[in-house]
């Protein structure tokens, strides 16, 4: 298995850089046993049964993008990772025009605040402290983080649109974007057909957009991110495996919690931690049976999961598919439904 098995040729024109209004408008791709079919996301809940459980991801997103300035006037961007046990102390990446050196003293924007660079260590993440606790600096001065592939400036409506309905506990940096589909309208159409659902968290980390860079995938090295399975959610997922039900998992942060879960624990079991599970074609699913995600960057560690749920040949043909239809790829595009693991999702062909 290479890198460049899961390359596919993407229009940058089809790379969505505004959601679509109302949420639930959005199209959805299903990737149906005879090939790709076309749908909304409105028609989704019919695909359902009550027997299923719907898992959502309740991290909420921080203005993980902050602007400081160093005693020469040079601008720096301090792009959160997480807030360490000190809640004055952050781990970052940042960018400046001029090396960041250890015991630089940087000024924020938009907030009466003073971060001083500690150090740097092996993943590439800067340390940085705080006169104060970290998070309400964020959360006064920061940035709506948008993804790279998103070339505006974040603006208002971005600070709602780019957060789900969902979203509970403060600690991403990047929305778990398959629940942002999720509207009044849609949750209304859930109700009436007795869907059950359930949530878990999983603080999404900037290494979510990071790019495999080296041409055997088994080499790439994941970054760690923060997750948390409730007593409630085991107990859902036994009752549905009891009356027959599918988990269904809303996004690939539901599916890298609940298996990275049973990887670390080996079941399923209330659990707190951190996760660096990285799914490739060959993995063994044991919690989840089907999954609603949006589309994915080429040769991403994303594709290389939903890969190795569908299989690889199915999943590019859908792509291909999806690229002809003109969908909208990423974080504010369109959805794709794989409603169940198919036979040949155990090996990269």
């Amino acid at each position: 298995m290479k890198r460049a098995d899961f390359h596919y040729d993407l229009p940058e024109a089809l790379i969505a850089q505004r959601a679509v209004e109302p949420r639930s408008s959005a199209r959805m791709l299903c990737v149906a046993p005879n090939g790709p079919r076309d749908a909304g996301v409105l028609d989704w809940p019919e695909m359902l049964s009550p027997d299923d459980l719907l898992v959502f991801n309740d991290t909420r997103v921080i203005p993980a993008r902050l602007y400081a300035h160093k005693a020469t006037g040079g601008r720096v961007e301090i792009f959160l990772e997480r807030v360490l046990a000190d809640p004055q102390r952050v781990q970052a990446q940042m960018r400046a025009s001029k090396p960041i050196r250890p015991g630089t003293r940087l000024t924020v924007e938009g907030a009466e605040a003073i971060a001083t660079v500690e150090g740097r260590d092996e993943e590439g993440f800067f340390t940085v402290a705080f006169d104060q606790d970290a998070l309400p600096v964020f959360e006064q001065a920061g940035h709506v983080p948008l993804p790279p592939y998103i070339t505006r400036p974040d603006e208002a409506e971005d600070v709602a649109r780019y957060q789900s309905i969902f979203a509970d506990k403060a600690g991403a940096v990047a929305a778990p974007t398959a629940s942002l589909h999720f509207d009044d309208a849609m949750m209304a159409k859930l109700k009436a057909r007795g869907i059950r659902w359930t949530t878990l968290t999983l603080h999404v980390g900037a290494g979510t957009f990071a790019p495999v860079r080296v041409d055997d995938p088994a080499a790439h090295h994941m970054h760690a991110e923060l997750y948390a399975v409730s007593d409630t959610l085991v107990a859902e997922v036994e009752a549905t495996r009891a009356r027959g039900g599918r988990v269904v998992a809303v996004g690939t942060t539901v599916v890298r919690a609940l298996e990275g879960a049973v990887v670390d624990a080996g079941a399923l079991r209330p659990m707190a931690g951190e996760t660096r599970l990285f799914i490739t074609p060959g993995f063994r699913f044991q919690v989840v049976d089907a999954l609603l995600t949006n589309f994915h960057l080429p040769e991403s560690t994303l594709l290389m999961l939903v890969s190795a749920f569908a299989g690889r040949e199915r999943m590019l043909a859908a792509y291909r598919h999806a690229v002809t239809q003109r969908y909208r790829f990423f974080s504010y595009g369109d959805a794709m439904w794989i409603p169940q693991r198919y036979a040949d999702s155990s090996s990269a062909a």
